[in-house]
């Protein structure tokens, strides 16, 4: 061999291998080996709790004390924490969120902000903070009142314990604390705060991460300890809780938990109707009414009143107390026989849009998401109204939506409120019960719910207006920038888009999964699997994951890489289509048919034109003519006719079975343009007007997942094809999905100056107008 030539083979035999290792590593299909962890005792290859599975639990005892004077919190509390580890643990990590608004916080200082041309006194101010939060630790001591080494690291505190906490063991702190509450309304907003009602100077709390809160320490992650920053919520331990509120003695409270003293805190008629809202399965009682809300902001009790509430087996625990509140009740009976109270409290600048929606919208939550996932397990469920949040804790969730001031609402008020009550009602069951990961994994829980939401909102009303859930919905996103797009499977502080990543992406996979890969059966089993796998546990993606794949028989590695590891869209373009028939190498069949297909190719421009000459030669000369002047190929003679049966009696009777069915067949060939692999469904539409829909799993790109092509016979002619339908797969260019291509039309708004309605809502618009009817029947 020459050098040459040696150098010619290398050179190809490493380009080939080099091209077979890219296809190898780009392969969409490959397993997820490398990017999930090794399963273990803890958490199995299936997907569920291994056999030494643990988790650790911490129990709290907690007094506290709202100032409504000067809006801060007071606390003690005892926390007994059990280390159910195999590990010894020689100090404990203890979050403090509040600190988050410290004026030293990090929050405040990774902000990134710019100056412009021209700026408000609002926005300057808004450059550094004014704002004094932050817990104050009084004390930190351990079971005999002695004090404990502990140092704050920004929103963590590390109690160094005096001895190793051995496995089995358990130990008590006590700790004492107080901080000012934000107001949510200036401050910077919040998940927690208070907000201020000018008009009749009242104040309204919802009060959150109010406590030192143990940091969860699990088998996959140990300490999470990763800082608060904001945008990331919160990951917490299960335990018990006995917690005494003390308020304002004219304020109602709702809290997680059951009231375990409504003697000391309500009126006899308060008790008499919550009794009656116990049995009351379709219409809210009112328990407290706006006239009697309406005298408590005059009045302004100075006395103080505590209320006792206890829970069991919860993550965490929030309040919301005011003396504006108004509050209905009904009950919702579970499968198992159980009675959970769905409760709104709501001030009357929520009327009459909360009185009217809110309660059922939390009993509705509950009935479709236990339909999904499992009997929601505890005795209540809250919905609290607070102007410009959306936030979630267990059994309460504080939720936006107020009217005009005529009574009045737009249509999106009203279905925003319905959908963010959905929303956060539905949290108790992600992250609360099912506790994930909030810190390391928004999409866990907000994605999961998100998805639930939109199959509740379904339930609510026909065509009900989800932002979230269809495919349709996300293409906007995953066709854009992907310097601004960040894969599923990112952290939650270093999101792009943050509510199309955690929120839209995974609830629109999920979606997919159920509606177009793994069928609605199928998905809806191996999902309440997940779900009871890991009710009251602390699972990873990796569990779910490994368990939507083993309760259905699927392998989803495909997808969980495509839609939750890469910034892939689908972009699957219909390149070429081919129609094809079979020779049946009759000649009557086959000259026919050539006949018209050479009439159908039409003449070209020369052979048109040269009708014109006046005589052909042999026209003039006949001489000239012989057998072949007036010889037609594509007229059959008996020979032809002859050899046609001999031929088609040698067939086999399966031959001749496709020879007679006489099918057209369309060789159509796809390209994977956007990266991301998926089912191929397709519409055909025939020359009789019937249609009918092919669904081509996503493997088909398993050997090639850039461009295939497929053949498909029908016993009719095909006149049209569209790929994807019914929208089912998020393609962002619907404009290649065509045979015959077509282009969708765009359209463009037309300028104006102002709005016609004067920016009434419809409904004030509405009223409007029924009383301009009344004016002119007067």
């Amino acid at each position: 061999m020459t050098r040459f030539t040696c150098w010619a083979f290398l050179l190809c035999f490493s380009t080939t291998v080099v091209a077979q290792t890219e296809n190898v590593n780009k392969n969409p299909f490959r397993q997820l080996y490398n990017e999930l962890p090794t399963p273990n005792v803890y958490r199995n290859a299936a997907g569920a709790p291994g056999h030494e599975y643990w988790q650790q639990q911490a129990d709290y005892e907690m007094e506290i004390r709202l100032d409504d004077t000067e809006q801060r919190i007071y606390g003690t509390s005892t926390i007994s924490y059990h280390n159910n580890s195999p590990d010894a643990l020689d100090y404990l990590w203890i979050q403090l969120d509040q600190n988050v608004r410290a004026l030293d916080s990090d929050t405040y200082k990774i902000g990134t902000n710019s100056v412009n041309d021209q700026m408000s006194l609002r926005s300057l101010s808004q450059l550094e903070p004014t704002f004094e939060g932050g817990f104050n630790i009084d004390y930190v001591q351990n079971s005999g009142g002695r004090a404990m080494e502990y140092t704050i690291q920004k929103t963590m505190m590390r109690v160094e314990l005096p001895e190793m906490l051995m496995p089995g063991a358990s130990t008590e702190l006590k700790l004492k604390w107080w901080y000012n509450i934000n107001d949510r309304m200036k401050d910077g907003g919040g998940r927690s705060g208070s907000e201020y009602f000018e008009e009749d100077d009242n104040y309204l709390y919802t009060i959150a991460q109010f406590y030192p809160r143990m940091a969860l320490y699990t088998d996959n992650e140990g300490w999470q300890n990763k800082q608060f920053l904001g945008r990331g919520e919160f990951t917490l331990t299960f335990g018990d809780y006995d917690v005494k509120i003390t308020v304002p003695a004219d304020h109602l409270v709702a809290s997680t938990g059951t009231l375990e003293n409504p003697n000391d805190v309500l009126t006899r008629k308060q008790r008499a109707a919550l009794e009656r809202a116990r049995e009351e399965l379709v219409q809210p009682v009112i328990i407290a009414s706006q006239e009697e809300a309406t005298e408590r902001e005059k009045t302004k009790s100075t006395k103080e009143k505590t209320w006792h509430f206890k829970a069991d087996n919860v993550r965490d625990f929030a309040f919301s107390s005011s003396r504006k509140f108004i509050w209905d009740a009904m009950a919702v009976k579970q499968s198992d026989g159980s009675t959970v109270m769905a409760m709104s409290m709501y001030p009357k600048e929520g009327n009459p849009l909360w009185e009217r929606f809110s309660t059922k919208a939390v009993a509705h939550t509950l009935k479709w998401y236990t339909h999904y996932t499992f009997n929601y397990p505890y005795p209540v469920a809250w919905s609290i109204n607070a102007a410009n949040i959306g936030m979630e804790y267990p059994m309460i969730c504080f939720n936006y939506g107020r009217v005009e001031e005529d009574g009045t609402y737009s249509e999106r008020t009203k279905f925003g409120m319905i959908g963010v009550i959905i929303h956060e009602v539905g949290h108790n069951y992600f992250p609360m019960i099912v506790n994930s990961d909030e810190r390391q994994w928004t999409w866990m829980d907000e994605g999961l719910n998100t998805f639930l939401q939109y199959l509740t909102e379904q339930q609510w009303q026909r065509n009900y207006p989800s932002r979230r859930g269809p495919a349709d919905k996300i293409v906007d996103y995953m066709k854009g920038d992907k310097k601004y797009i960040s894969p599923i499977m990112t952290n939650s502080e270093s999101v792009w888009q943050f509510g199309n990543n955690a929120y839209g992406k995974p609830a629109t996979a999920l979606n997919i999964l159920r509606e177009s890969v793994m069928g609605r059966e199928q998905f809806d089993y191996a999902f309440k699997k997940y779900s009871n796998r890991w009710k009251f546990k602390h699972p990873a993606p990796a569990d779910l994951f490994r368990t939507m794949e083993d309760a259905s028989a699927i392998d989803l590695d495909w997808f969980w890489r495509g839609w939750f590891f890469t910034t892939d869209n689908t972009d699957i373009a219909l390149t070429n289509v081919k129609p094809f028939r079979v020779n049946t190498k009759n000649p009557m069949v086959e000259n026919e048919m050539t006949r018209k297909l050479q009439a159908d190719e039409g003449e070209n421009i020369s052979s048109i034109r040269n009708r014109d000459i006046s005589q052909t030669y042999d026209e003039q000369d006949p001489s000239l003519k012989d057998f072949y002047s007036d010889y037609d190929p594509l007229n059959a003679n008996i020979l032809d006719k002859q050899e046609y049966e001999e031929y088609y009696a040698d067939l086999s009777e399966a031959e001749r079975a496709v020879l007679d069915a006489d099918k057209y067949y369309y060789e159509l060939t796809f390209e994977n343009i956007g990266g991301l692999v998926m089912p191929i469904i397709l519409e055909f539409t025939f020359a009789d007007g019937t249609k009918e829909v092919q669904r081509i799993p996503a493997e088909i790109w398993k050997m090639d997942y850039k461009e295939v092509s497929k053949v498909f016979p029908f016993t009719k002619e095909v006149v049209a094809i569209n790929l994807d339908p019914f929208l089912e797969t998020a393609d962002t260019d619907r404009d290649n999905n065509y045979y015959p291509s077509r282009s969708a039309v765009n359209r463009f708004d037309l300028y104006e100056n102002s709005r016609r309605d004067g920016g009434e809502n419809p409904m004030q618009r509405g009223k409007r107008a029924r009383e301009a009817e009344g004016a002119g029947r007067k």
